[in-house]
């Protein structure tokens, strides 16, 4: 089961927990409620689970390729470290199965306060089109990933700000619930 929790404001390694003292956890229906989803699936078995299967299909998601993130798979590793941990935001979902290894998406709340995800094998996440979100690896210092889309990848990232995307304030009227 996914952990989440608040993020204490620390600008010591960005691997590290981070957790504020004490821990204010964040369940997956406050998760639910900024429009990110979770599932638990089969990583051992990603080639023929028939959940993933049934996934890919309920949601389109018809383009998918495999990242390794560790220093001696990743080209420009330190660089991509840098970049995936910049705040940011996609004009599409973006949606991450965790096949091995670990690390953590930290993604806004509606007040602004960074809540950490840790995900690890097995764990899948959907982050909503236009919310502010950074990724880093954890202490392990290694993952591999699926990534998923609809229809062909579309890899930009907007730095914070990037408030003027129709995607965001999509995002943001969904938040105060005026999304129909």
């Amino acid at each position: 089961m996914v952990e989440a929790w608040y993020m204490d404001e620390s600008q010591e390694d960005q691997r590290a927990p981070h957790r504020l003292q004490p821990n204010r956890a964040v369940s997956l229906e406050q998760l639910r409620l900024l429009g990110v989803t979770y599932r638990k699936l089969d990583a051992d078995n990603y080639e023929t689970d028939p959940c993933l299967k049934e996934i890919r299909k309920a949601e389109n998601y018809s383009w998918m390729d495999i990242i390794t993130i560790h220093k001696d798979k990743l080209p420009n590793y330190e660089e991509k470290i840098k970049t995936f941990y910049e705040e940011h935001l996609h004009l599409d979902d973006e949606i991450r199965y965790i096949l091995d290894g670990s690390g953590y998406f930290d993604v806004r709340d509606k007040d602004d306060k960074w809540i950490r995800i840790a995900m690890e094998k097995g764990d899948m996440i959907t982050l909503p089109a236009g919310i502010y979100h950074r990724f880093t690896l954890d202490e392990n210092n290694y993952v591999k990933a699926m990534r998923l889309f609809v229809g062909e990848p579309v890899w930009t990232p907007y730095n914070r700000p990037a408030d003027d995307f129709p995607a965001r304030k999509q995002y943001m009227k969904f938040l105060t619930g005026e999304a129909q």
